[in-house]
């Protein structure tokens, strides 16, 4: 059965063999799941205070952290074969005369591989479970800043803006208020597009009221011409 475990003595055993150039056989205990009673080389020792998984057990090809709870020292002779249970070699057959091999046709074919014998499927998932979450978390690709683009009114002006985290993309710059409006209808949120046109309509009536304005004092100063022009 598996073990508890590695205690503290056992952590710096580990240690010391990893110094002197050895790699500790450990047995996977209960708390490894399915992995249970199966053996595995230590091939590094990362820093506890960093992940509680810092024991690195080399399993197949695969080199995964575990904690200190989830293996235990091999016992010795562990995943040995004993020496009278060694299969022996058959006894080479006697030559036999036989008649010359006649000519073969062979056809250049992909050679097709043997059906790999496997554990029952319903095993399999549970064992590989927690490794397949640690590549899983590892392949996470790195996620972009964020992009934020702004559109603002203020003093009579609109402006745009653009910026990806912390970075300037595009620093605040004028558009016509035709060009603001077409940006708001492309956000379908109540309210917005009203506001742009409440503010729209203010500039449209200030706008007229100074071209009254202006016209009317264009035709104060038409009639002074006209006045001169008779006075000649």
């Amino acid at each position: 059965m598996a073990g508890q475990g590695l205690s503290t003595d056992e952590i710096q055993g580990i240690r010391e063999a990893l110094a002197a150039g050895r790699k500790p056989r450990v047995v996977f205990t209960e708390a490894a799941g399915q992995m249970a009673g199966q053996l595995g080389q230590v091939v590094e020792l990362t820093d506890p205070a960093a992940s509680e998984e810092f024991v690195v057990v080399r399993f197949g090809r695969d080199e995964l952290p575990f904690s200190p709870a989830d293996v235990a020292i091999a016992p010795k002779g562990a995943g040995r074969r004993p020496a009278a249970e060694a299969k022996p070699e058959p006894e080479p057959e006697p030559e036999q005369a036989s008649a010359p091999p006649e000519p073969e046709f062979v056809l250049d074919t992909p050679r097709v591989p043997a059906p790999r014998r496997e554990e029952p499927k319903a095993e399999q998932p549970a064992a590989e479970s927690k490794p397949a979450k640690r590549a899983a978390k590892a392949a996470k690709p790195k996620t972009p800043p964020g992009l934020t683009v702004t559109l603002a009114y203020a003093e009579g002006e609109w402006t745009v803006a653009a910026q990806q985290g912390t970075k300037a993309l595009a620093r605040p710059y004028v558009v016509k208020p035709a060009e603001a409006l077409r940006m708001v209808a492309l956000v379908d949120v109540p309210g917005v597009q009203e506001a742009v046109e409440q503010i729209l309509a203010a500039e449209r009536a200030e706008a007229e009221q100074q071209a009254e304005k202006l016209r009317a004092e264009l035709a104060e100063i038409e009639a002074r011409l006209a006045e001169l022009r008779e006075a000649r």
